[in-house]
C-alpha cells in the first residue's frame, strides 16, 4: 500500500481492532527484516566462495547433474564434488540441490551468472 499503510481504518473504529492491526503490522515488519537479515547473511557467505566454487555453485542449483556441470566447466565429476561439498559445509551451510534451490543462496547465484 501507499508509504507502507498495511491497513486502513474506517472510523469510528474500536480499539481492539486498532490494537489487531498493529499486532499485524509489527509481525509483517519482523518477518521482512528477519528476511532481509538471512539474505543479507547469504550474500556475505557468498562474498567467501572463490570464483569457481560461485560457477558450479550457480550451475548445481539448477538442476544438472555433477558430471554435467564438470562438463560445461571443463574439469572432473570428482572435482564437482569437491566444490560443492566446500560450499555446502564450510560457507553456504546448504546440504542439499534442493536446500540450495529453496534459499535465497540460489537466487544469489543466479544473479550473479547473468
Amino acid at each position: 500500500m501507499k508509504r507502507g499503510a498495511v491497513e486502513f481504518l474506517t472510523k469510528p473504529f474500536n480499539d481492539e481492532l486498532l490494537l489487531t492491526a498493529i499486532r499485524q503490522a509489527l509481525e509483517g515488519s519482523r518477518i521482512a527484516l528477519t528476511h532481509k537479515i538471512e539474505l543479507q547473511e547469504l550474500r556475505d557467505r557468498y562474498a567467501l566462495l572463490t570464483f569457481r566454487e560461485r560457477q558450479v555453485m550457480t550451475l548445481v542449483v539448477c538442476g544438472p547433474l555433477n558430471k554435467q556441470v564438470g562438463g560445461e566447466l571443463g574439469i572432473s565429476e570428482i572435482t564437482v564434488k569437491a566444490h560443492r561439498d566446500a560450499e555446502n559445509e564450510s560457507r553456504l551451510r546448504s546440504r542439499s540441490r534442493e536446500n540450495g534451490r529453496a534459499t535465497p543462496a540460489h537466487d544469489i547465484a543466479i544473479t550473479r551468472s547473468m
